[in-house]
């Protein structure tokens, strides 16, 4: 008795035989000789969408699932659709966003991306004017646990800082002297601060769990507001090295576009809806750290963002009215962190595990319709 597989034919006498052994197709009926080379010529084809995808060439990859891409329906369905998620992975090496926004487009046309963009043009309920009193009154946090603290300050640096501390008085009690080598640690820490922005202390925090969590924690924040609001996510970078090198701000990052800002900031313009929109993505990793841990340490250089592109409007925001309409996206993006926390959290498990955007992207997608 033969055991049919899709790389060959099994049989204890004879080992392999392949497919593309012509006795073997004419023993079966013709229905299903067809249907072995139909998908068999199908993998030929889609090597090269699949060397693309290895490439990280997002221009050919999706040239491919434009023009080339095989348009059978029924049998070789299935073969199709997996690999169609792929050209997401494409995109960090992108350098034209609108490439990255083409490709998503054609997976949402696809019907595979059912809830990006599902909130962009729906401005969520509350009052605009949202003060301290009000934040707290809808999210149960004091306006301080959602700033950025300085390393040491707060949180988990400030119980290393303390430790470490400790640590040097009880050598010194016991005639060992090690302030010298701690001179030398500080000089080069702050040399890593100026010349790579932190890079390398952050690279070597990384490897410490609870660290790295807060940090997936907060970028699946981003990512996850900025899917529903329907900008196109380049990728996810949490290796602070590859960060620099890529010129991103900060020691972690999630490159997303909103095509309506950047067209509006190009006319010498900027719309409410589209700076709304803007400062939901950009405040929603700290709403994401506050809604799981109770209040933020991370988010300066989303605040350092979010002051340069206030004073681009006309006219500019003052001190008072960035506040007011920080706290506003912080709590707007808080409400849908909440009420999709189940996405959020199958992002955060995602990102934490080292999956490709796609397979992310696709978890948030199962974890929306599950809860739908």
């Amino acid at each position: 008795m033969m055991a049919i597989r899709f790389c060959g034919v099994h049989h204890p006498n004879y080992g392999i035989t392949q497919l593309h052994n012509s006795n073997f197709l004419r023993s079966y009926p013709n229905g299903f000789s067809r249907k072995i080379l139909k998908i068999r010529a199908l993998r030929r084809e889609w090597q090269e969408y699949e060397e693309a995808v290895k490439e990280k060439d997002l221009s050919r990859a999706l040239r491919f699932l434009r023009d080339d891409i095989p348009m059978q329906v029924g049998e070789v369905d299935w073969y199709n659709l997996q690999r169609e998620w792929q050209v997401l992975d494409t995109c960090l090496n992108a350098d034209d966003m609108r490439l990255v926004a083409a490709a998503y487009a054609f997976l949402k046309d696809k019907g595979l991306l059912h809830h990006f963009g599902k909130y962009q043009s729906i401005v969520l309920e509350g009052p605009r004017d949202v003060t301290p009193t009000v934040l707290k009154s809808s999210t149960g946090l004091d306006v301080t646990k959602l700033s950025p603290k300085k390393w040491g300050l707060s949180g988990t640096s400030s119980f290393l800082l303390a430790t470490l501390f400790a640590g040097v008085s009880i050598l010194l009690n016991q005639g060992i002297d090690i302030r010298p080598n701690i001179a030398a640690v500080l000089g080069l820490a702050m040399l890593d601060a100026i010349l790579l922005g932190g890079s390398c202390l952050a690279q070597i925090s990384s490897f410490w769990p609870p660290y790295k969590r807060r940090i997936c924690v907060h970028e699946a924040g981003h990512l996850l507001v900025a899917y529903l609001m329907g900008c196109p996510i380049r990728g996810v970078i949490l290796d602070p090295i590859v960060a620099m090198q890529m010129g991103i701000q900060g020691q972690a990052g999630t490159q997303f576009w909103d095509e309506k800002l950047e067209n509006e900031l190009a006319e010498g313009r900027l719309s409410g809806t589209a700076f709304d929109r803007y400062c939901m993505v950009l405040f929603a990793g700290i709403a994401a750290e506050a809604l799981i841990y109770g209040e933020a340490e991370g988010g300066e250089n989303d605040e350092n963002l979010f002051r340069s592109i206030s004073v681009l409007l006309e006219p500019p925001l003052s001190v008072a009215q960035m506040s007011n309409q920080a706290r506003w996206s912080v709590l707007q993006s808080y409400n849908l962190l909440k009420w999709h926390k189940q996405a959020h959290r199958a992002a955060v498990k995602a990102i934490e595990s080292g999956c490709s955007l796609s397979m992310v992207i696709k978890k948030v997608e199962e974890a929306m319709s599950r809860n739908s």
